[in-house]
């Protein structure tokens, strides 16, 4: 290469790029610093180091960027002596008498020198994306190793089961009807079980990991999250249980049916958008009155005690539970084609009612699919509306029977009332 061409190869990105490679080398390295301050450790690498390997790292890639054979010189003599110095580690003690050795120092040298050359072959944010993630977990040491001892091996499963049937299952399975019966395909089912599951598994993780025992109405709204039916229930038990739960489970069970309406919404919007935007004034307004139905009474009566934990509950990503659904979602889709066929709008109704009694998760997704790619129909709007209207009173009765009867006859108005006012959205809606 001529010299002429090296200085316009090394200059046509502007001073201002290589300020910002040395400015994050410098950021690095203090992080570096603090974390083998910390650790009592002597390693290589710092706050005069890492600016200069990021430097060395942009100089190189700008000498020759296509293809980067002197970069790769580069990393290959970089790689070269931190394998020595990992080697020679591997035979020092520490003064605390661990080995004097890690992949951190290694990583992190490496890290430094990458910063040059992507600051000049991306966008910038790529390079400080790199700084900033480098930086928060060489400095979240300790936190990161507390999470992973607190973590336990079930939840590493779960953990896995979840990118098992989103990241490797759904991608697989065919885009197109398998049936004449039903328009759903296999992966529109799958794609359903794993919205709804997934929902369930971020409030479980939340109340978990997250929400400290104790925490009243926000255990019950991450409950409702999860299953709305699940948190009454348990609840209910609790109440039949202690006298002095009585008023806080009423007003979880509430809060638990409220939530439920921006939940569905949320799967809704990923099925069928214009359903979403659709019913969304509806859903909102109906979860927002049941929500200061229960504050309001939470806030009125005496509340000594805390709306216990939900804890009990079954893992949303087993297998289980997603056969069920699918084979649920399945089943109602079919049904309601058929319903609609031959019954037309009343029929529709009709289901919508009946399918209140259990999970009305399959229905609600079967008709946002049906749909999907049209204009939003008003009945398939309105037996949303119905179904969740049904479900709040088949609620009431769950509640009355596992609390055997303690929660009353306020908690059966309160319910009431949500199901008159999902209802009467069904009317206006229709």
């Amino acid at each position: 290469m001529q010299r002429g061409a090296i200085v316009t190869t090394l200059t046509h990105t502007g001073f201002v790029a290589w300020l910002i490679i040395v400015g994050l080398g410098f950021f690095f390295g203090l992080a570096y610093e603090d974390f083998n301050a910390r650790t009592g450790r002597r390693r290589p690498g710092g706050v005069r180091s890492f600016p200069l390997l990021a430097l060395a790292g942009g100089v190189l890639f700008a000498l020759d960027p296509a293809p980067p054979l002197l970069l790769g010189a580069g990393l290959a003599v970089l790689g070269l002596w931190l394998g020595l110095y990992y080697w020679r580690g591997m035979e020092e003690l520490a003064p605390d008498g661990a080995r004097n050795v890690g992949l951190m120092a290694p990583l992190s040298n490496l890290v430094a020198f990458l910063i040059g050359p992507l600051a000049l072959a991306g966008p910038f944010w790529m390079a400080v994306g790199l700084t900033v993630a480098a930086t928060l977990l060489l400095t979240a040491r300790e936190t990161l190793h507390s999470l992973a001892r607190g973590i336990d091996l079930a939840e590493i499963v779960n953990a896995g089961r979840f990118l098992l049937i989103t990241g490797l299952v759904l991608p697989l399975l065919p885009d197109r009807p398998v049936t004449t019966i039903t328009r759903v395909t296999p992966h529109e089912a799958w794609l359903a079980m794993v919205a709804v599951s997934s929902i369930s598994y971020a409030s479980y993780l939340l109340r978990r990991y997250v929400v400290p025992r104790g925490s009243g109405l926000l255990v019950a709204f991450l409950g409702g999250i999860y299953s709305s039916t699940v948190t009454t229930v348990v609840l209910a038990r609790r109440a039949g249980a202690e006298a002095q739960a009585v008023v806080e489970a009423q007003s979880g069970i509430v809060v638990a049916n409220a939530v439920m309406y921006p939940r569905l919404l949320a799967v809704i919007l990923l099925f069928n958008p214009d359903m979403a935007l659709a019913l969304a004034p509806w859903m909102l307004a109906v979860g927002a009155f049941g929500g200061l139905l229960a504050l309001g009474w939470y806030r009125l009566r005496d509340r000594k005690a805390a709306v216990p934990p939900i804890v009990n509950v079954s893992n949303p990503l087993g297998l289980g539970t997603a056969a069920t659904f699918g084979v649920l979602f399945v089943i109602v889709s079919i049904l309601a084609s058929v319903t609609m066929r031959i019954y037309g709008s009343s029929g529709l109704y009709t289901l919508a009612g009946i399918v209140g009694v259990t999970d009305i998760n399959p229905f609600i997704v079967s008709l946002a699919t049906h749909g999907a790619g049209a204009a939003p129909d008003p009945v398939e709007m309105a037996s949303v509306l119905i179904a969740t209207g049904s479900n709040h009173v088949f609620h009431a009765i769950y509640a009355s029977v596992y609390s055997r009867g303690k929660t009353g006859a306020p908690l059966v108005i309160f319910m009431a009332l949500m199901a008159a006012a999902s209802l009467g959205a069904a009317i206006l809606v229709h």
